[in-house]
């Protein structure tokens, strides 16, 4: 058995559990690689329980639903398998009939509202006043991950003109050589987490630079070195992740950002206007 808490709560609880609970955590307990991809409906068949039951019994472990139980298994699964071994437990029976599209926008729209539940307000408001207090911003994102670095570090840059986006990994050291207190490292990482992303983490965290770290769990490796922690929910049934929710809260911040600083922002955005129209960027 994985060593996780989610796991350990069903082993706690199974005294408080009904008879048709108990067949259900059993069968989640035995099958830890194959169950976290399973729908409700479908762990309601293989433990001939109700549907309802499967969701009485998530939301008796503390989950506000199913979804939110089977993303934490699919956490604890994903901290030790590899993007092979993910792809091989997403495909579905070749008998099973399955609308894809639907099926992956539903997920999506669970991992929005999951990150909306979990996230902490408090802790996404102090990132923003963070990003404009800011001497540099440097962002760390490596492989999948620099799509959301190169999207965010765009827009700020655009409207502050002090960030710069570090995505080879060869070239980090040259970088973060100058990097001081009153600069600022926004980093990515989600599950499977880079090594390289926690060592730059460590290295700036001994010059006393503040962090914002923007990842997937409050067990991921990157957590510990966030000065603030932003959650945001990436699971999809596909050993891909899905940057839905990440993108919607760099929107967020991004909104936040140039709302606080309207101004500035404002004389920056005409000025570009005039650059542009003059270089005929845009089709007209």
């Amino acid at each position: 058995m994985i060593k996780n808490e989610v796991y350990q709560r069903m082993v706690d609880k199974q005294g408080e559990m009904s008879k048709s609970q108990k067949k259900i955590a059993a069968y989640l307990l035995k099958h830890t690689e194959t169950a976290p991809f399973l729908t409700a409906s479908k762990l309601a068949k293989l433990t001939e329980v109700g549907e309802a039951t499967v969701v009485r019994f998530a939301v008796s472990l503390g989950f506000s639903g199913y979804p939110e139980l089977q993303k934490e298994m699919q956490n604890a699964l994903q901290m030790k398998m590899t993007s092979a071994e993910m792809f091989a437990q997403t495909i579905p029976d070749h008998n099973e009939k399955q609308n894809l599209l639907t099926d992956m926008l539903k997920d999506d729209i669970t991992n929005l509202q999951l990150t909306l539940n979990q996230i902490d307000h408090t802790a996404f408001n102090k990132a923003a006043e963070e990003i404009v207090k800011a001497n540099r911003i440097y962002i760390l994102a490596y492989r999948s991950a620099v799509s959301l670095g190169k999207f965010l570090s765009f827009y700020l840059d655009l409207v502050l003109q002090n960030t710069e986006l570090i995505e080879h990994a060869d070239g980090m050291s040259e970088h973060l050589l100058d990097i001081k207190e009153g600069d600022l490292v926004i980093a990515f990482g989600f599950a499977r987490y880079t090594k390289r992303t926690v060592d730059a983490l460590k290295y700036v965290k001994e010059k006393d630079v503040k962090t914002i770290v923007i990842t997937d769990h409050p067990l991921s490796p990157l957590a510990p070195y966030g000065t603030i922690t932003l959650h945001t929910s990436t699971e999809i049934n596909s050993f891909i992740d899905s940057f839905t929710a990440p993108m919607s809260v760099i929107n967020a911040l991004l909104t936040a950002v140039t709302r606080s600083e309207h101004v500035k922002v404002e004389k920056r955005l005409q000025e570009l206007e005039e650059l542009w129209e003059a270089f005929d960027v845009f089709y007209e």
